[in-house]
């Protein structure tokens, strides 16, 4: 059998209070710490006490429009960040390269001569 936990008025004001102030960064947080079980208590109080502003409730309606560039733009951003990591794999294997014709060529210092050359490879 479940027991039912009541807080005093005093404590759910003082638990609002820290909410709106940011002690706690979410109202999930806030619950924890508290050990308050129920999942919806704080949402609870909110309305009780006038303080919804604190639920943070955000409400976003698109245009197909905005929706398709959404999908573009993310699309896109992968190509990129594919991009960017073939041309580190790319960067490094010509380093490995470089490492391996200059111990070929007998010369030790890998970073002078790169700054001699230019870092031409």
């Amino acid at each position: 059998m479940a027991m039912t936990v009541r807080y005093s008025e005093a404590f759910k004001l003082q638990v609002l209070r820290e909410l709106s102030e940011g002690k706690f960064p979410s109202i999930e947080a806030t619950r924890r710490a508290y050990g308050i079980r129920g999942t919806t208590t704080i949402q609870g109080w909110m309305r009780r006490y006038g303080q919804t502003d604190l639920l943070r409730k955000v409400i976003r309606v698109e245009t197909p429009k905005e929706v398709s560039e959404l999908k573009q733009l993310r699309r896109r951003v992968r190509e990129l960040e594919k991009a960017l990591a073939d041309a580190h794999l790319d960067m490094r294997l010509a380093d490995a390269y470089l490492q391996v014709a200059c111990q070929s060529a007998g010369i030790e210092d890998v970073d002078a001569f790169k700054k001699k050359h230019g870092g031409k490879r």
